[in-house]
């Protein structure tokens, strides 16, 4: 065997266990379909401006040992995400917050808006929710789910939200205080210079293929190392033998304007069922310190899509069916030595960034 590892994709979890494999003095292939590394975290500049191209990324975490790995290779700026959500000619701060619950009800202290909610509950005659609607009427009330919930799931997921089950609501921050910072962790921020530059020094010493698809020259790629590495959809792997993983997708529409300040803040959700797009992103908005300087600004308009095989896959539908599925397809991982799956694919779940790596550093030294 020519090398130690050969790593299928090249996105961020294959970068940490690259960059730890390649420490550990092990000869590292990673082999990448598209033409770039970093995965869905990819940016690029245009204008002056890091573009997020698959949608934005922006880093939280309240894990030390994480924190502390990833500014080995990047200095984070202080960006906080404070979105903002519109519907009609009406706008409320995300995450759901007093300003929120003000702005809805006209409420001015926690007790106030806790009994609101609690009244609409009650209304709406919620037990243990069943699904994300009763879910999210629990959370925030009939109000906040009918206008800023509803639409914008909706068209995330392209179900009903009394067909959607409730834990994907459950990650949303509800908070009894003025604070519109959406992440609860301890640390947040962008890497100065991109997601690409900092996934370009973890992948240093390991050999790159980019513009290399797995599946077309198969039998050679598992032949030239000892332990495979992969991080596409796992379903694919196993030649969809016990059927399809499904996922939704996303489109994205970016254009340069010339303007300065086009929405004065990174992110602004549409929660309206009509507007097809779910948000539009300005990019120079997660560049807290630069942003002014620059006389143009880029945006990028959201968009939903139903997936197929062959799009690109986004967000698992982890609904009984598919986990169902992906069970079978994890058991029959486990039977295959020299062999591990990793990443939001390789596992069929959404992960947060600092999940990601969190789960590379302990899966890297477990192999070691």
């Amino acid at each position: 065997m020519k090398y130690d590892f050969l790593i299928v994709g090249a996105g961020l979890y294959a970068a940490v266990f690259a960059h730890e494999a390649v420490k550990a003095g092990k000869k590292v292939l990673v082999i990448e379909r598209r033409d770039h590394i970093a995965g869905n975290a990819y940016s690029e500049e245009t204008e002056g401006i890091q573009v997020h191209k698959y949608g934005p990324h922006i880093f939280h975490t309240s894990d030390p040992e994480v924190w502390e790995f990833v500014n080995r290779f990047a200095e984070f700026n202080r960006f906080t995400n404070c979105p903002i959500a519109r519907y009609g000619d009406e706008q409320y701060c995300l995450p759901f917050n007093m300003h929120t619950f003000h702005a809805m009800w006209g409420v001015k202290t926690p007790a106030e808006a806790k009994a609101r909610i609690e009244e609409q509950k009650r209304e709406a005659g919620i037990g243990e929710p069943k699904n994300l609607e009763e879910q999210a009427i629990s959370l925030v009330g009939r109000d906040i789910y009918e206008k800023l919930v509803k639409g914008y799931t909706e068209k995330q997921w392209g179900r009903p939200c009394t067909e959607l089950p409730a834990f994907i609501i459950r990650r949303l921050p509800v908070r009894f205080t003025y604070d519109n910072n959406y992440f609860n962790d301890r640390w947040q921020g962008i890497p100065i210079g991109g997601y690409t530059a900092m996934a370009e020094k973890m992948f240093e010493g390991a050999e790159i293929l980019l513009g290399t698809e797995y599946f077309a020259d198969r039998a050679h790629y598992d032949s030239v190392a000892d332990m495979q590495i992969f991080t596409g959809p796992i379903d694919r792997y196993f030649d969809e033998c016990y059927g399809t993983l499904e996922y939704r997708s996303l489109r994205f529409e970016t254009e340069v304007r010339p303007e300065s300040n086009h929405q004065g803040v990174a992110l602004v959700n549409y929660t309206e069922k009509s507007i097809p797009y779910t948000r539009i992103i300005e990019h120079k908005f997660f560049d807290p310190d630069r942003q002014a300087e620059l006389p143009s600004t880029v945006i990028t308009r959201e968009y939903p899509a139903e997936w197929k095989p062959g799009d690109e896959p986004y967000y698992p539908i982890n609904n009984e069916r598919n986990n169902s599925l992906y069970e079978k397809y994890r058991a029959l991982a486990e039977t295959k030595k020299g062999l591990r799956f990793g990443g939001r694919l390789g596992t069929y779940r959404y992960l947060d960034m600092d999940k990601v790596i969190a789960q590379a550093l302990k899966d890297v030294r477990e192999c070691l």
